[in-house]
């Protein structure tokens, strides 16, 4: 196939051109051209998504089997692209998010549950509602937390970062909030598994791991992941609502239960996450924590700091 991946230099997009690459498949990229493509020789058509001029004028004349829109954020990011290659295109796969969930009391969040139009994923929502109206051979892909080499939000990061400089460990409320990751490879594997599936089109499916976890088996996990003794970490638990940090983010996980039920992309890609926790978190450490030696840079832990002080003060 002739695929076209919108991005497809940073953290998704990596892995996907990598694995489609070695599939066989031809891929081209569209995006700035403010990183370098993943594969060399790869073709990296350069452009702005976000202006319907540009992407009529540099995609004018191509043709392509496949799309991914990995970096679609809103309706009138995708919409353009769906108008160029209505007619042509016999997948177009989207890269939505679970956040589009409206919080519920029943977990873990199916594909089928009630969407939040508020939510700070409006522009997905929107995306996925207009894609099925659209008539385009469509997939929706909803991962929830994404970790793995080249994660530029902190996450696994956050820990790795107290962790290692044998800091406390500053958890929200008791820690028991259940959330959910899922390996970048993972999910890439996953959406080259939407190729060529006739099960896939016109279909949503949540992907992320296999298994649950609490914000304090997360810091476990992660302890576990870089070699440290679990039982040895200095985790304090402390009440958000008793400290005033202003606008400053003191935690990277949303306060809340959080996770999916993966099993109709189980069942329907045949694909099943190769990662666990701690084996993913130790890809993630060592071939990008350490590789980039972000465990020598500066870092800001101010709001731990007052976190901390509160804390023993009371």
């Amino acid at each position: 196939m002739r695929i076209l991946i919108m991005g497809g230099t940073r953290f998704i997009g990596v892995s996907l051109t990598k694995m489609l690459v070695n599939q066989g498949h031809e891929v081209v990229l569209f995006n700035r051209g403010n990183n370098p493509a993943p594969v060399d020789g790869i073709q990296q058509i350069r452009g702005d998504r976000t202006s319907a001029v540009q992407l009529q004028e540099k995609l004018k004349g191509e043709k392509f089997d496949a799309i991914f829109d990995n970096n679609g954020r809103t309706l009138s990011d995708t919409k353009p692209l769906v108008d160029l290659f209505y007619d042509q295109v016999s997948h177009f796969v989207y890269v939505s998010s679970a956040g589009v969930y409206l919080p519920s009391h029943q977990m873990p969040h199916r594909e089928d549950d009630p969407l939040n139009p508020e939510s700070r994923h409006r522009g997905k929502f929107e995306t996925e509602a207009y894609l099925k109206q659209s008539g385009i051979p469509f997939t929706s892909i909803r991962p929830v937390y994404i970790y793995g080499s080249g994660n530029y939000n902190d996450l696994e990061n956050w820990f790795f970062d107290r962790l290692g400089r044998n800091l406390p460990i500053p958890i929200p409320h008791h820690g028991l909030y259940i959330t959910q990751f899922g390996h970048v490879e993972d999910l890439a594997s996953a959406m080259t598994r939407v190729l060529g599936n006739s099960k896939a089109i016109g279909q949503i499916y949540n992907i992320s791991g296999d298994r649950f976890t609490t914000f304090t088996g997360l810091a476990l996990a992660c302890a576990s992941a870089m070699g440290k003794n679990p039982n040895d970490i200095d985790i304090r638990y402390y009440d958000p609502n008793q400290i005033d940090i202003g606008k400053r983010k003191a935690f990277p996980i949303r306060m809340q239960h959080f996770f999916t039920d993966i099993s109709k992309a189980q069942k329907d890609l045949s694909w099943q996450p190769k990662y666990d926790l701690i084996s993913g978190l130790k890809e993630s450490f060592e071939n990008d924590y350490l590789a980039n030696q972000r465990d020598k840079k500066d870092t800001d832990f101010s709001v731990d700091e007052q976190i901390i002080a509160h804390l023993e003060s009371h």
